[in-house]
């Protein structure tokens, strides 16, 4: 997008590329603020195709249907950070595209990534690329143990494994099918944060405060915000860093970056995300403007307003398999009249039509006066939803 761009005012169409629950949460953004949606996504039962205004039923590859998504959009944005980033470059020759597709492909790729954090000047894991028999061989003992991830189409905890030594390492490089991967030294962790920041074509950036994140298999399980044991220092230098690495790429949209904090209070980033972030979910019911809101504002030229947290947050993460809490083969809804009798309770479903595990099915925000009552909700919602205390 140009630094020089116009304005694109409500009552323009804006398309998403990417059919989930962050689609989702864009185009209800977008719809508050009068625009048509536009969403690309193969499945019928698109949790964002089923609330847009059109849905356009093709893969992201599809001339035809890129050709559509473009014609019908003013501006178009991805809530996925695996859609190929040569799609977005087929669009952006035609529109304006935010994140722009060279950013996007940085993203994509582990060891694109880790490059780019030492190019921003921020710390990163101590890790080595793994993609020939040879460098397999060189890999730095002191890197182990370690954690193996593939290079590309990783998320959720899906195509990584630890490892404890080499033995350990050859059998899970084996079992990712020997594609290219990066080996991250194991750290000693003291908790892990993230930062979204949102970033204008002008260069201006406003960001939301650094979220505690528990993660559970993987999968983000608990955001907590103000970040309990986070010092004031810190949190300056991790949105500091989360500033640097997205200027440094140029980027326009919303930005989510995760860091690891350990127990010296060393701040290293682990990876970021092209888009709205799960950690950043509560900020629709916690501040005046939430990630998708910046990302509407950010799409279309909107002036970057700095978003205010108005109440603590604990948001918890509602995955399938909290619909099989009782062993049953067959789905039961989870109590949610219990949920929602609790004061501060937010209730978000993505109008996925099946449940199973590891599936995010919604989440639920926790808000209160202060960050001791927010707690002590959310764990009264744990106990009655089944969901581990933290």
């Amino acid at each position: 997008m140009s630094a020089s761009a116009p304005f694109i005012g409500p009552g323009a169409t804006l398309g998403v590329m990417g059919g989930g629950q962050l689609g989702r949460m864009f185009v209800h953004a977008a719809q508050r603020l009068g625009y048509l949606t536009a969403v690309l996504d193969e499945d019928p039962a698109s949790p964002a195709g089923r609330v847009a205004h059109y849905h356009v039923q093709a893969g992201y590859l599809d001339e035809a249907g890129l050709a559509q998504l473009m014609q019908r959009s003013a501006a178009i944005t991805t809530e996925f950070e695996n859609v190929p980033a040569a799609a977005l470059r087929t669009l952006a020759a035609h529109r304006p595209v935010a994140p722009g597709p060279e950013a996007v492909a940085v993203c994509q790729d582990r060891a694109a990534e880790k490059a780019h954090f030492v190019r921003s000047g921020v710390a990163c894991a101590p890790h080595a690329l793994i993609e020939t028999p040879e460098q397999f061989a060189a890999v730095d003992a002191r890197l182990l143990p370690g954690i193996l991830k593939t290079s590309r189409l990783g998320y959720d905890g899906k195509g990584q494994a630890r490892v404890d030594d080499r033995v350990a390492l050859a059998a899970a490089w084996d079992a990712l099918k020997r594609v290219p991967c990066v080996l991250e030294q194991r750290l000693d962790l003291a908790f892990e944060i993230s930062v979204i920041v949102a970033r204008a074509a002008s260069g201006a950036l406003v960001h939301f405060p650094p979220q505690h994140n528990l993660h559970r298999d993987g999968i983000l399980a608990v955001t907590t915000v103000p970040a309990p044991g986070l010092d004031v220092a810190l949190a300056e230098r991790a949105v500091g860093a989360a500033g640097r690495i997205a200027a440094e790429l140029g980027y326009v949209g919303v930005l989510c970056v995760e860091f690891f904090v350990l127990r010296d209070g060393t701040l290293l980033a682990n990876e970021m995300a092209p888009r709205p972030h799960n950690s950043g979910h509560y900020s629709i019911d916690a501040c005046d403007l939430s990630q998708f809101d910046l990302q509407v504002r950010a799409l279309t030229g909107a002036p970057l307003v700095a978003p205010r947290l108005h109440s603590s947050a604990v948001m918890l993460n509602l995955l399938g398999e909290l619909w099989f809490r009782d062993g049953s083969a067959e789905p039961c809804e989870p109590d949610w009249a219990a949920v929602l009798a609790l004061p501060g309770a937010h209730l978000h479903l993505y109008g996925k039509l099946q449940a199973r595990a590891g599936r995010k099915m919604g989440h639920l925000t926790c808000t209160a006066a202060t960050p001791e009552q927010a707690r002590a909700t959310a764990l009264e919602a744990a106990a009655v939803l089944g969901i581990a205390p933290f």
